[in-house]
């Protein structure tokens, strides 16, 4: 099964490569093997951590807890890159998150206690949801359109989404595999060495136009924040059902093993990916902004169905339908915010649409994990359903007629 997953994993890699658009850059390619990489390696570990928690004796609240400082750790060091990036090369930025990346997999790996477990939650990179919240992400983000023609620029966040999606899936799989629960995050280290490795061959030429095309917020300042409170009100919600935490009520509520569980968010995975690609012809058709409304706000509705379910096939098909469309927003949301500011402002732009998404998703796993404590029935699907379909209809009103260069 190991050697199906590997060969499993390659084959996908090597399809995210051709599936790239026609005018990218190296660049492209590297960039988006990474995001696959680390992907992978979130997708086991959003699986496994509640598991490895439980086996260490932390009761719900306790994993909410570990879940939410991994998103306050994450914020903050967002915050800290968003400050400080036009004055340093990307490249050395993606290799020291890099090797961050590999501290927090050799910590989770030795260290066993509630509160030191706390501390390098915080401080590293572990990722509790299926999606990146990570530090990587507005870094990598700020460069990709600098890497592909302005007509192409979705279709490669979308095949960034992809790569992303189909090996987290995959990930999520690989976390049923009769391997020792602290194996896998050796495993994560590993992936951050091979990030490392990636990072490293960023070419001189981005590192020069990214330099010194760099600058704080200044023009789309007010647009900016408007976009980053938004975010902020869909991330709230999303942290209720963060990928590790889900599973959680998955066990609880209908005593799913592990290994069913990560074949579940390999198909929803798999979903999700086709999604992306799906999201590419629609906004051609009907623009961003509506592509991230019309095909979200049906997601969420579908999630806070799933709790009134009153079997385990039922709550799964709606799980199913809803990873179809709930991430058909990803790559539209990513290539809106690209083109609506200045080029010299994306890396601002970026690291603060994702700073609040970051604490916002922060603040809900511990109220997720006290509300599972209390009750299996999936109170936190509601609420994030509901506080993500309230995102969807604000987006809608405030930005419809704030189109980009080329839907203008």
């Amino acid at each position: 099964m190991r050697d199906g997953v590997a060969e499993q994993y390659t084959r996908l890699m090597r399809a995210g490569w051709r599936l790239l658009p026609h005018e990218t850059t190296p660049d492209a390619r590297v960039l988006v093997t990474a995001r696959g990489l680390r992907a992978f390696a979130d997708g086991f570990v959003s699986v496994l951590l509640p598991v490895y928690l439980l086996s260490l004796g932390l009761d719900s609240l306790q994993i909410g807890a570990v879940a939410t400082a991994t998103l306050l750790g994450s914020a903050a060091l967002t915050l800290g890159i968003g400050l400080i990036a036009h004055r340093f090369r990307v490249r050395r930025l993606l290799v020291s998150a890099a090797v961050l990346m590999i501290a927090t997999g050799l910590c989770f790996t030795f260290v066993h206690d509630f509160w030191p477990l706390l501390v390098v939650a915080f401080l590293g990179t572990l990722n509790p949801s299926a999606g990146d919240v990570s530090v990587f992400l507005p870094l990598e983000q700020s460069v990709l359109p600098q890497t592909v023609s302005a007509t192409q620029r979705t279709a490669l966040f979308a095949r960034y989404s992809l790569v992303a999606s189909v090996l987290g899936a995959v990930g999520a799989l690989a976390s049923g595999l009769p391997v020792p629960i602290q194996g896998m995050f050796v495993v994560y280290a590993l992936v951050g060495l091979g990030a490392l490795a990636l990072y490293r061959r960023l070419s001189p030429s981005l590192e020069e136009t990214h330099s010194s095309a760099r600058a704080p917020l200044r023009e789309s300042r007010g647009m900016v924040y408007t976009l980053a409170g938004l975010f902020c009100v869909d991330s709230f919600g999303g942290g209720f059902v963060v990928q590790s935490l889900l599973a959680l009520w998955l066990f609880q509520r209908f005593g799913l093993s592990v290994a069913a569980a990560g074949t579940i968010f390999f198909w929803t995975g798999l979903l999700s990916a086709g999604s992306y690609l799906a999201a590419v012809p629609l906004a051609r058709r009907i623009g961003l902004v509506n592509t991230m409304v019309f095909t979200h706000l049906p997601s969420n509705v579908l999630l806070v169905l799933v709790p009134l379910m009153p079997s385990l096939p039922w709550a799964l098909a709606l799980l199913l339908a809803r990873s179809a469309l709930s991430q058909m927003d990803v790559p539209t949301r990513n290539s809106y915010v690209m083109a609506v500011v200045p080029p010299a402002e994306r890396a601002a732009a970026a690291s603060v649409t994702s700073v609040p998404r970051s604490l916002a998703s922060a603040a809900s796993p511990v109220v997720a994990g006290y509300l599972l404590g209390l009750s299996a029935f999936g109170w936190p699907l509601i609420l994030g359903g509901v506080l993500k379909g309230v995102y969807d209809l604000l987006l809608l009103g405030l930005f419809a007629r704030v189109r980009p260069p080329e839907e203008a």
